[in-house]
């Protein structure tokens, strides 16, 4: 295998490239997690890997019935998990998060030892089938006692999503909403924590190889150690080959690389982009980027690809009539490309729902 091989190889697990997945259930299902803070284009992303004909209607409608959930499971951000799933994950990464999140909890005062009060205080409050947002979350805790806005607030409300009490709800307009785990998911499968460890090993490996220990610790949180009984456990399931000094495990049965989508417009946090720190190269070889100062600092690109490769990157912006498509490219696109680029921003119309206007900037 050559490095270059990697981000077709990427593609075909990912369902980015080849046959599409049956549903948005088999995407998130075969993913694992999927990073989901930017809610509007993480749907799309899911979209994306099915057939097309699917709109967003279908994907809020999975999220608003709790087969799919959005919740803080890994790094610690937002990802989709199916409900039936989100247990077994999560007590394979919650640990892991705490973690990470310990700085923020010494700074507001807290930890996830003395979490359970103000936890109880919020798993009652939404009893009942109550769907709550944060702000509504915020003002029963004052009144129990554990006044917190902003940042506290956010911490407290993932100290109960990390302990697998709480997850989104139904969205109430443009609000989310907050809700009892044990309302939404009717049938969560039952794992011990090695066979935990083994499937969320599998999965990664499996739909995002070919990858690295150390893309696998970034996405998950888990330890080096962890990662290595993990893949221990998965056997013959998964195979290895050491590409410039890196070893990159991958599904034993993956199916050779189908050819890359011509264009694609995939969200900043798709995936593809973002499940990998050792080699997040692959789906960028030649390093295009934005010129210095074109953009205001945290400015939410999300990159136009080109045969599975960064071409450009694209904005989105709604408005009262539509959507408006801010689209900048890096590259001259080939015709093929620009006929695909242009069948790519048809198809997301019509998952969205609205008229698309494109500003080629």
């Amino acid at each position: 295998m050559e490095a270059a091989e990697i981000g077709p190889r990427r593609l075909r697990q990912q369902h980015l490239a080849g046959p599409p997945c049956a549903d948005p259930v088999t995407v998130v299902r075969r993913l694992g997690c999927v990073q989901s803070q930017e809610y509007a284009v993480a749907k799309w992303s899911l979209a994306q890997r099915c057939a097309p004909g699917l709109v967003d209607a279908d994907l809020q409608r999975l999220l608003d019935d709790g087969t799919i959930l959005r919740t803080h499971i890994l790094r610690p951000t937002w990802h989709f998990v199916l409900g039936a799933d989100l247990g077994w994950i999560q007590a394979a990464t919650a640990h892991r998060v705490h973690v990470f999140n310990r700085y923020y909890y010494r700074q507001h005062g807290f930890d996830p030892d003395t979490a359970p009060a103000s936890a109880r205080v919020i798993t009652d409050a939404l009893a009942g089938g109550n769907h709550l947002t944060r702000n509504e979350l915020g003002a029963v805790l004052a009144a129990a006692g554990f006044p917190a806005t902003g940042n506290k607030l956010a911490y407290l409300v993932m100290l109960a999503e990390l302990s697998g009490l709480i997850a989104n709800g139904v969205m109430r307009g443009k609000q989310h909403t907050y809700a009892l785990v044990s309302e939404r998911v009717a049938a969560p499968v039952s794992l011990s924590p090695s066979e935990g460890l083994a499937e969320l090993t599998r999965r990664y490996f499996t739909s995002h190889g070919p990858a690295t220990i150390k893309d696998f610790t970034w996405w998950s949180s888990l330890t080096v150690a962890e990662i290595k009984q993990g893949i221990a456990a998965c056997g013959g399931a998964l195979s290895s080959e050491v590409v410039d000094g890196r070893t990159l495990y991958f599904a034993s049965d993956a199916p050779p690389p189908s050819p890359p989508p011509a264009a694609a417009l995939l969200q900043g946090y798709d995936e593809y982009v973002v499940a990998y720190s050792d080699t997040k190269f692959a789906y960028n070889l030649a390093g295009n980027a934005p010129a210095p100062g074109l953009y205001a600092e945290n400015t939410m690109l999300h990159p136009v690809a080109f045969d599975g490769q960064v071409g450009g990157f694209w904005r989105r912006k709604v408005k009262p009539k539509g959507i408006a498509l801010d689209i900048d490219l890096l590259i001259d696109p080939t015709a093929r490309q620009r006929k695909a680029l242009t069948e790519e921003i048809d198809r997301y119309a019509a998952y969205a729902g609205a008229p698309v206007t494109v500003t080629y900037v």
